[in-house]
């Protein structure tokens, strides 16, 4: 996808909302307009970008916000043949083209945080710098047992999911899809994998992490994932702990919302001075 009415990080856009097709599928965008880099937002696997209200409201009008529900989230994308973490790398790209941008602040929580570090990782000439909340920590936890676990968990909940829909707190996937996509994340956050991603990052990032535990952990599952963070802040010096905040990997958004917008604030500070 191409855009010609590309703008200046110091332009004032207007607010903006609407579909953008990508591959097979449309995904559901919100820009606020305004001056300045914009902050693009990564949602949870199958959250959706109202998250982020809190988060955006605290940072204010003075910045460019940009929202999207991914693929068969929210009231409004559509479904789609391919719910793999590649396309969900691609459609960071298609909305950013859609929307004139050509560089931007990846701000991604939980699934969106592994999105978030490797479109990074792979653009450091686009990427102002990213600020990662709750996810993309190296840490194998996903084995034989853990996936026969979360394909459970799926379909038990399986149920519930047609009942949320319209409201768009589901996302219109089948429980294998969602499944599937859960361990498809499990094997990318592998220390083997997701190690060297975060290794390559050569822009500013800053790590939010929760406390406690997340929908289907178990005792202190969490804590020792996001343990395996600790390598990482030492081997690239890009790379910082922004903040460890008391609420848990649900709340966080809700919760501690300032942590976030502060870390945000600094990356923008050490990723574009003049912004």
């Amino acid at each position: 996808m191409t855009n010609d009415n590309r703008t200046s990080p110091t332009d004032a856009v207007q607010a903006w909302t609407g579909m953008v097709p990508v591959d097979d599928t449309a995904l559901a965008v919100t820009d606020t307009g305004g001056p300045g880099i914009p902050v693009v937002y990564l949602n949870g696997q199958f959250a959706t970008q109202g998250y982020w209200r809190r988060v955006i409201d605290e940072l204010g009008p003075g910045r460019r916000h940009i929202t999207y529900d991914e693929r068969a989230r929210g009231k409004k994308s559509k479904r789609s043949a391919d719910y793999s973490f590649e396309a969900a790398v691609r459609d960071v790209d298609a909305v950013l083209a859609a929307r004139g941008v050509d560089r931007a602040l990846v701000v991604g929580w939980s699934y969106g945080a592994v999105v978030g570090a490797h479109w990074a990782q792979r653009n450091p000439e686009r990427a102002v710098g990213a600020v990662l909340v709750d996810g993309a920590a190296p840490y194998d936890w996903l084995d034989d047992a853990m996936e026969v676990r979360i394909r459970k968990l799926f379909r038990r909940i399986g149920w519930l999911a047609p009942l949320l829909r319209p409201t768009g707190l589901t996302p219109r996937m089948s429980a294998e899809e969602q499944a599937d996509s859960n361990i498809e994340l499990g094997k990318l956050s592998r220390e083997r994998e997701l190690g060297p991603v975060l290794d390559g990052i050569t822009v500013p990032v800053r790590y939010v992490l929760a406390s406690g535990t997340s929908f289907g952990s178990k005792g202190d599952e969490q804590e020792k994932i996001r343990a395996g963070l600790d390598q990482v802040f030492e081997r690239n010096s890009n790379i910082r702990l922004g903040a460890k905040v008391p609420s848990n990997h649900g709340a966080i958004l809700k919760k501690d919302f300032r942590a976030i917008a502060d870390s945000v604030r600094e990356v923008a500070a050490l990723g574009s001075p003049s912004a």
